[in-house]
């Protein structure tokens, strides 16, 4: 009998057509799957037709499987409405732990933009940062969304970038950011300390999707007299949602 059941051979060979698709090849022929797999022609086949009908898999008109991108679409849209839903969650569960102002932000360009907020009215900051873009060099959020960016990729963002000083501790160059980002990720979250503005404080961690690939920054943001002593505390409850969220968005961390 066999080890595996049928839908786990018909995910394995699901998981062909991805791999062909990761290799960038278009797709593939019933052999060339079946082939790559060790498996009988017969049996791909009817795998391959079982998960055309559900709509995970086309047919080209040159006979090969490909990914539906259709599927992809739905699962990115549906990943877009979890980060807005479950994201206000987190926020207001991180706000009412830290009893400070909670933030969700994008990378844009190369400025962040605020998409999601909890202000304690405890916190003193006025005013609503929602929509309103910063520059991710210096934002609360730009570590965080640049989390897993290569040096070659950052350089990119900045590349037309004046690094202006906003505050006592503005990085003043590419390499600057690159440094601190780099101690941040040993860190295990980012520190933003009077970059933005005098007086101000942050703490952030970057937030995940079922890619794998970073879709946010979840952001504690304060005065630093109040906030940075309470930093490690400050500090568990952010990673703490940044799991429950990132576990909601579908990412399941390597091991």
């Amino acid at each position: 009998m066999s080890k595996s059941s049928s839908m786990g051979r018909g995910i394995m060979a699901l998981l062909a057509v991805g791999s062909r698709h990761a290799a960038e090849h278009p797709g593939g022929t019933v052999a060339e799957i079946a082939a790559g797999l060790g498996k009988d022609r017969s049996q791909v086949s009817r795998y391959l037709r079982s998960a055309e009908q559900e709509g995970f898999l086309a047919r080209t008109v040159h006979r090969t499987y490909a990914l539906d991108w259709e599927v992809f679409t739905d699962a990115q849209q549906l990943t877009a409405r979890r980060l807005e839903s479950d994201g206000a969650t987190a926020l207001d569960t991180l706000a009412g732990e830290t009893d400070e102002a909670c933030f969700l932000g994008i990378l844009h360009g190369n400025s962040t933009v605020t998409i999601g907020e909890s202000v304690p009215a405890s916190s003193n900051l006025v005013g609503s940062w929602l929509g309103r873009p910063y520059p991710a060099y210096c934002s609360d959020a730009g570590q965080a969304v640049l989390w897993e960016a290569s040096e070659a990729e950052i350089r990119t963002v900045f590349a037309d970038v004046d690094f202006v000083r906003h505050g006592p501790n503005t990085p003043d160059s590419v390499e600057d950011f690159l440094a601190r980002l780099e101690a941040a990720r040993r860190r295990g979250y980012s520190i933003v300390d009077q970059e933005a503005e005098p007086g101000l404080y942050s703490l952030a961690v970057p937030v995940r999707d079922f890619k794998g690939e970073v879709v946010a920054a979840l952001q504690i943001v304060g005065i630093r007299d109040r906030l940075e002593p309470r930093r490690e505390a400050c500090a568990a409850a952010l990673l703490q949602q940044e799991r429950w969220l990132e576990a909601g968005l579908g990412y399941r961390p390597q091991d």
